[in-house]
Formats: structure tokens, C-alpha cells, sequence
């Protein structure tokens, strides 16, 4: 936002003419002449001015922490994503040191894109810091400051390239789809379960042929059935219960009704499984599963 004014002032100044620099450069030096007490209290006046802003500790570890004072800044402007990438290379103690620096959502914004085994490391290690000697922060400030400048260096901006291959593979034939993710399973099995987990969802099902999908309710357990339509539209729920026969689709109305809360992991656990089942059923010729831009005849 202050870029913005910025901007939106130099185009301003573009328009009036390079007389309008020599009166706005009076106009400055006249407001400043009635700062002089304030301008010459220097540090301590700029202190008291953050400490009523922000608070007497937020103040202190900026105004004190001068050996770490830009590494900090660059760390406070950083996106999570990238955040997370310089630190998840660096020791656990080393993140800890850093993280302590940041506001806790900032913190947990990091660490939810952190692997999973340097969560916990990384909180007991926070848990436990109390003090630490500027040697080792200015040491530690210089080491993450050459990441940073190497990571932003050019104007680094965030992409989802994992969203645009999910895109692509969509408008992709099944038999093509299930090709390139063979050959993707060959270097990370984990990415290749994530894309076959997010290109067909279990709300897709409502695509298939009734008589597919009738095949298809003949292998789910009637009770995952019941927790996977827990969460699930209008138009899917309608999709199965018209597959099923009239006293199965009463029955599992019933189950619905009478459920009580469940957790939205475990509904979507559910669903997950139910989508696998359908994909592996369509590989294996069982059934027909459609893609966004096949048309059946």
C-alpha cells in the first residue's frame, strides 16, 4: 500500500512539472524547522514512537537487536512458502533461534510447511530458549541473510505449478492421465498418490454411468459410504441414493440422520479411500471413469 502512494505520487510529480520539487522541497524544510526538538532526541524519540505503537517488547527486540535487525526484517516480509524452504536446510536449533523472532501466526504459518519430523523438534527447542549471546545471532543473522538475498535475487515470486499440472492432466484422456502418473510413481510414489488423490475426487463420482457406478457401490463398505456423503453436495449424495435399490437407499438415509458430528478428516479420509477404490476399479476395466474433455457416445 505505501508503494502504491508512492507510485501514485511520482506520476502526480510527472504531471506538474519540475517546478513543483523546488516548492515541495520548502514545503518540507518548513514543517521540519518545527521538529527540532523531536529530530535532535534521535533514537530514543523513534523508541517511545514504536514502543506506544507496538508495545515495550516488540520495541526492545527490534531496537535492540541491531546485530539481526535486517536478517529479521527480510524474515518478517518473507512468504511462509519461502520461509520454510531456506529453513527447512538449516538445524533445528538454528530455526528455533529464528522462528522466536516472529509473531506466533507467522510461526505456525512456517512451520505447517515444514516436514512433518521438524515440527516437534523445532517447538521443544522454542520452548526452551530463554536468552541467546549476540555472537551467535549475528552469526546465525549473516548465514541466513546470503539464503535470503539468494532466494529474493531477481524478484522471486510464488507459482503453483502443482495446480497447473493438475489443470493439464484434467484435459488429458484417462488412459494419458494414468500414463504420466506411472511415469511420475517412478521417481516419488508420494507425489504420484497426491495427484491421482486430486485429479479424480470423490465428488467426480457423480460423472459416472449409473451401471458403473452401481459396480462400483457393490465393493464400498456401506459404513465408509456413510461417512464419505457426511460432507458431501447435494448432487452426490442424490447420485448414489438413486443407484441404490429403494429399502438400501432408505436404510442409508437413516444412517445419515441418525449420525452425529464427525470430524472433517475423517470424512475426507473417507472420501479419498472411495475415489482410490473408483480408480483402481477403472484401471483394472471394471468400470469407465470419463475425463473432463471426453465425450461418451
Amino acid at each position: 500500500s505505501e508503494l502504491r502512494l508512492i507510485a501514485s505520487g511520482a506520476k502526480w510529480l510527472r504531471r506538474q512539472g519540475p517546478q513543483i520539487v523546488a516548492s515541495a522541497i520548502d514545503v518540507y524544510l518548513d514543517e521540519m524547522d518545527g521538529l527540532a526538538g523531536e529530530t535532535a532526541a534521535g533514537h530514543e524519540a523513534l523508541r517511545d514512537a514504536a514502543t506506544k505503537a507496538h508495545g515495550e517488547e516488540l520495541a526492545r527486540r527490534v531496537f535492540d537487536d541491531e546485530v539481526t535487525g535486517d536478517v529479521l526484517s527480510q524474515v518478517a516480509q518473507a512468504d511462509p512458502d519461502s520461509l520454510a524452504m531456506v529453513l527447512s536446510h538449516e538445524q533445528p536449533q538454528t530455526i528455533a533461534l529464528i522462528l522466536s523472532s516472529l509473531d506466533a501466526a507467522r510461526v505456525g504459518a512456517v512451520l505447517d510447511r515444514m516436514p512433518d519430523r521438524m515440527r516437534a523438534d523445532v517447538l521443544r527447542r522454542m520452548a526452551t530458549i530463554d536468552a541467546v549471546a549476540p555472537e551467535v545471532l549475528h552469526e546465525i543473522a549473516a548465514a541466513l541473510s546470503s539464503e535470503l538475498r539468494a532466494l529474493f535475487a531477481g524478484g522471486m515470486r510464488k507459482v503453483n505449478g502443482k495446480a497447473i499440472a493438475l489443470e493439464v492432466l484434467r484435459r488429458c484422456p484417462v488412459a494419458q492421465q494414468g500414463e504420466v502418473i506411472a511415469e511420475i510413481e517412478k521417481d516419488s510414489a508420494a507425489l504420484a498418490a497426491e495427484l491421482r488423490g486430486r485429479l479424480f475426487t470423490f465428488e467426480d463420482l457423480k460423472k459416472l454411468a449409473d451401471r458403473d457406478l452401481q459396480t462400483l457401490l457393490r465393493e464400498i463398505d456401506t459404513s465408509k459410504l456413510s461417512v464419505a456423503l457426511k460432507g458431501a453436495s447435494t448432487d452426490v449424495r442424490a447420485k448414489f441414493l438413486s443407484n441404490l435399490s429403494q429399502r438400501a437407499a432408505e436404510m442409508l438415509e437413516d444412517d445419515l440422520a441418525a449420525m452425529g458430528p464427525v470430524k472433517l478428516s475423517t470424512v475426507e479420509t473417507a472420501q479419498m479411500e472411495i475415489a482410490t477404490l473408483a480408480q483402481e476399479a477403472g484401471r483394472a476395466g471394471r468400470i469407465t471413469i470419463v475425463g473432463s474433455d471426453e465425450t461418451m457416445l
